[in-house]
């Protein structure tokens, strides 16, 4: 099978006058893992001009490796804050409304550093971290229908169950079912993990656990993607890009031409840029203390800088004195509660609408004047940038493949699977934005 693949991928980059590079690593599907071998029941292979890239989709057999436990390897977070450990964990077959996901690509996040910390609700080991993530479906449980083993997809920390009243609304997309939950590390439909070493149960995380080369998720937590899209650069889509750039385009929603302020230029942040840039605003205002930033943010559309430190007064009226009293939209994205403040009492009366995206600690209180409120200023707050995992987040992957979104300048840092504590070294030393996570390297 394996050289019949790369015999037509070379046969085909031959004619195409295209290199292979950032083929879906197929071949390590057989190679890393003790897996069941696949049966293919077809394989067809699309160039995609617009990227320069050909893509090998592979329909495999729903029988390969159904009902069947994989063994395989999971960087397991044994303790709060020590390095995380490659081991051998077994995986097993995905129950009813849930698939069972091989992961290709994936990358680290704040929030996986801030629960591997144990400063979260409550700290919850061994456990496999991980949540940003690209990867082909391997099999499926009783009742999935939309999925089917072969597809490229995105496994995502919320879900659209489909069914309740946040998922039937077009104005919500906190699903009743799927909702976020950091303290769960099992499965809904019977309360158990699908991992375990030597019998020992080993914890999910936020439903998706990407730390393994196989992971088992929740239907409704896994979004269905073009398969001409490069999963080693649209994985950064399953969190912290799309809720910056969901918070400007779906929420703030800036109109061409506009003043936006962004506040905190980490990930997120950038991404509101982005978004910013994406709407066509002409002045993209980067707020932070940290000034090394702001070389890095100009690439994602900022046109100007303030450092707050650098003011003898609240940086909500420089901002207004800048603007000729004050921006037509702001994104919050630090979870300061004074940034927070700050960014709503920035915004122009009569029509200034502020975001709030950053989580901020569980006993801050936002305190302003209702004068700001009945001046005509907006505070609004989302989550997940106000996207719907299934039935959103294939569009932002076509934003990417159209060119209108760019991914690659978010991605600062590649390591291999075996090298994954170099990615935590890297965050916690606030040094680049996203790092991805080779799992065949």
């Amino acid at each position: 099978m394996n050289s019949m693949y790369m015999s037509l991928t070379n046969a085909l980059s031959k004619q195409a006058s295209l290199t292979c590079k950032n083929i879906s690593p197929l071949d390590s599907y057989f190679k890393r893992c003790q897996a069941p071998k696949p049966q293919f029941t077809r394989i067809f292979f699309q160039v995609s001009k617009r990227r320069k890239r050909i893509v090998c989709q592979v329909n495999m057999s729903a029988q390969s490796t159904a009902g069947q436990v994989i063994r395989c390897k999971a960087a397991v977070a044994w303790e709060a804050g020590k390095p995380l450990v490659i081991e051998e964990v077994e995986v097993a077959p995905p129950q009813a409304m849930e698939v069972r996901l091989k992961i290709l690509f994936t990358s680290l996040c704040h929030t996986d550093v801030y629960f591997w910390e144990a400063k979260g609700q409550t700290p919850l080991f061994p456990r496999i971290f991980g949540h940003e993530a690209g990867g082909i479906v391997d099999s499926v449980g009783e009742g999935v229908t939309h999925l089917k083993p072969g597809d490229h997809v995105l496994p995502v920390f919320t879900g659209e169950c489909g069914n309740c009243r946040h998922c039937k609304s077009k104005e919500s997309n906190m699903c009743d079912l799927l909702r976020i939950n950091t303290d769960r590390g099992v499965m809904l439909s019977d309360g158990k993990t699908r991992f375990s070493i030597n019998g020992k149960p080993i914890y999910h995380f936020v439903g998706t656990s990407t730390f393994s080369e196989y992971t088992v998720a929740h239907v409704g937590s896994v979004a269905k993607i073009n398969p001409a899209a490069p999963l080693d650069k649209v994985c950064i889509l399953s969190c912290g890009i799309s809720t910056g750039l969901g918070a400007t385009l779906n929420v703030a929603k800036p109109t061409k031409g506009s003043t936006v302020a962004i506040f905190g230029l980490g990930a997120v942040g950038l991404a509101a840029a982005e978004g910013a840039r994406i709407a066509g605003a002409s002045r993209i205002i980067g707020v932070d203390l940290n000034p090394n930033r702001f070389e890095e943010a100009k690439k994602f559309g900022c046109t100007e800088f303030v450092n707050p430190k650098d003011h003898n007064k609240p940086v909500q009226e420089v901002l207004a004195e800048m603007t000729d009293g004050g921006v037509d939209r702001s994104v919050e994205c630090t979870g300061n509660i004074n940034a927070m403040i700050s960014a709503f009492e920035c915004v122009h009366d009569g029509w200034g609408v502020a975001v709030l995206v950053g989580v901020p600690n569980r006993d801050d209180a936002f305190k302003t004047r209702p004068v700001n409120f009945l001046n005509e200023r907006t505070l609004k707050g989302t989550f997940f940038g106000n996207y719907k995992p299934r039935s959103d987040l294939p569009s932002v992957v076509e934003k990417y493949m159209n060119k209108e979104l760019e991914l690659e300048k978010f991605i600062t840092h590649q390591v291999a699977f075996r090298d994954i504590n170099k990615a935590f070294d890297y965050m916690l030393a606030g040094e680049g934005i996203r790092c991805i996570i080779r799992m065949d390297a």
